[in-house]
């Protein structure tokens, strides 16, 4: 099993998560986040003052799947989430070791 987090940008989130919905995910989890990349922020004018924000606002999500799904699923959300801009966001995979459903205490494929 892989773990995938993506940071996209808060307006692709309906798109990706039909993507997503159309390969069979089944479940994710989504956050709230702020962050930068090489672009180190932007400028925005407030009542005649230019500030600086560094941090711009993200969404994170995550979505636990099996290796063999694990590359559509990469795909899905950098198809999805992509508009040729600079931050688009990121996806990384992660190998998860175990995973537990604690209502029912069903490990591995079973609990995702």
């Amino acid at each position: 099993m892989n773990k995938i987090e993506a940071v996209i940008k808060p307006f692709k989130l309906e798109d990706v998560k039909d993507a997503l919905n159309e390969i069979g995910v089944t479940g994710m989890t989504l956050s709230e986040v702020k962050g930068f990349g090489r672009q180190r922020g932007h400028k925005e004018i407030y009542r005649g003052t230019e500030y600086q924000v560094d941090f711009i606002p993200k969404l994170k999500i995550d979505v636990v799947v099996d290796e063999e799904l694990t590359e559509k699923v990469v795909a899905a959300i950098a198809e999805s989430a992509n508009t040729g801009k600079i931050g688009d966001g990121k996806i990384f995979v992660v190998p998860v070791g175990e995973a537990i459903r604690i209502r029912t205490g069903e490990r591995g494929k079973e609990a995702v």
